[in-house]
C-alpha cells in the first residue's frame, strides 16, 4: 500500500477510536515506523510500504487506538530542543514544563534570556551561556531528566543535581544525560525529594512535582490515568501533599536568597500562595492558555 493511502486509513482508524489529534498521531507513528521526517511524508506520497513496515505501522496504530500515548510507543519526546527517551516509568515531559526552565533563566540571566527570546522569534539557534560561577541547582523529581538537561544545556558552568524516588525513572534520566553528553554535568540521586542534602546547599530548587488531587481523577485524561506513572501525577487526596513537604525542605536546602521554582495547576494556586507566605518575591505565572502553572519564591536573606 502507498504511503498516502496508509496515512488516510490510519487517520480514519484513530478517529474511529476517538484518539486525540488523529492526523498528527498517524503522521508521528508513520515517521517512527519509517525513521523519517514529516517532509519525507509529503515528498513521497507514492512510496510503497513494505510488508514489514505495514505490519509495524499497524501494531503501533493498534496500541495508540487503545490509548497508549504515542510517546511511549515511539520511546521519544522533545523538550527544550532535546530529543528525550521516555518510557512508562516516567511522566511524559510537556511543553508547559518549559516555563520552569524559562523562569530560572530569567532570574539567572535576565539580559541573555531576553536575547534568547528574540533569537527564538527570529528562529536563530540557541546556545548555552555562562552562568555565575558556583551556581548550584537541583531538579527534584526529575523523571526523564527534562528540566535538569535543559538547564545543563543553557547553563554550562552550573553544577546540577537531579533527584527521584524511582530507580526506574533515574535509569531513563541517566540514559538521556548520556545521549546528550551531560553525564559529567548532572549528578543523580535516588531519594525522596530533598532528603539527605545538607542545609544551605543550593541556589535554585526546581521541580515538577505531583500536584493533582485524587478527587480530581475523573477530570484527568484517560490515557494519563491509565498509562503514566500514578505517583508522578497524583499527590494524594488534595493534590498538595507533595508540595507541602517540598516547600519546608526547600527552605532548609536553599542558600539565603535562593529560589524555589515549581509547577502547579490552577486548582491549587491559591493554596500554594498560602504555603509560601513566609517567602519573598512570591509569584504565580500563567502558561500560554492563561492557567496558573509556575510558582516562584525567594528565600529570605
Amino acid at each position: 500500500m502507498q504511503l498516502k493511502q496508509s496515512l488516510i486509513l490510519a487517520v480514519e482508524r484513530l478517529t474511529a477510536a476517538h484518539a486525540p489529534s488523529p492526523r498528527l498521531n498517524a503522521e508521528l507513528l508513520i515517521m517512527f515506523t519509517l525513521d523519517c521526517d514529516r517532509a519525507y511524508l509529503y515528498a513521497h506520497p507514492e512510496r510503497e510500504l513494505t510488508p514489514d513496515e505495514t505490519r509495524r505501522y499497524d501494531a503501533a496504530l493498534a496500541r495508540r487506538a487503545t490509548g497508549v500515548p504515542a510517546q511511549y510507543i515511539t520511546g521519544h519526546q522533545e523538550f527544550w530542543g532535546l530529543d528525550l527517551i521516555v518510557s512508562p516509568a516516567v511522566l511524559i515531559p510537556r511543553p508547559e514544563t518549559e516555563h520552569l526552565v524559562e523562569a530560572v533563566l530569567e532570574i539567572v540571566l535576565p539580559a541573555e534570556t531576553k536575547q534568547r527570546q528574540q533569537q527564538k522569534q527570529r528562529q536563530q539557534p540557541r546556545t548555552g551561556v555562562s552562568a555565575p560561577h558556583n551556581l548550584r541547582i537541583v531538579d527534584v523529581g526529575t523523571g526523564a531528566g527534562a528540566i535538569a538537561l535543559a538547564l545543563a544545556k543553557e547553563l554550562p558552568s552550573a553544577e546540577i543535581h537531579a533527584t527521584d524516588i524511582s530507580v526506574a525513572a533515574l535509569e531513563v534520566a541517566r540514559a538521556n544525560a548520556a545521549r546528550h553528553d551531560f553525564t559529567s554535568r548532572i549528578k543523580f540521586h535516588q531519594q525522596d525529594l530533598l532528603t539527605g542534602f545538607p542545609h544551605g546547599e543550593f541556589d535554585f530548587i526546581v521541580s515538577n512535582p505531583p500536584y493533582v488531587g485524587e478527587s480530581e481523577e475523573d477530570s484527568v485524561q484517560l490515557e494519563v490515568r491509565k498509562f503514566e506513572p500514578r505517583n508522578a501525577v497524583f499527590a494524594g487526596p488534595a493534590g498538595l501533599e507533595v508540595i507541602e513537604r517540598l516547600i519546608p525542605q526547600a527552605r532548609e536546602a536553599l542558600r539565603p536568597g535562593g529560589w524555589l521554582v515549581f509547577e502547579i495547576s490552577g486548582t491549587i494556586a491559591d493554596r500554594v500562595l498560602g504555603l509560601l507566605s513566609r517567602w519573598d518575591e512570591v509569584e504565580i505565572r500563567n502558561d500560554l492558555q492563561g492557567i496558573a502553572r509556575v510558582a516562584i519564591a525567594k528565600k529570605h536573606f
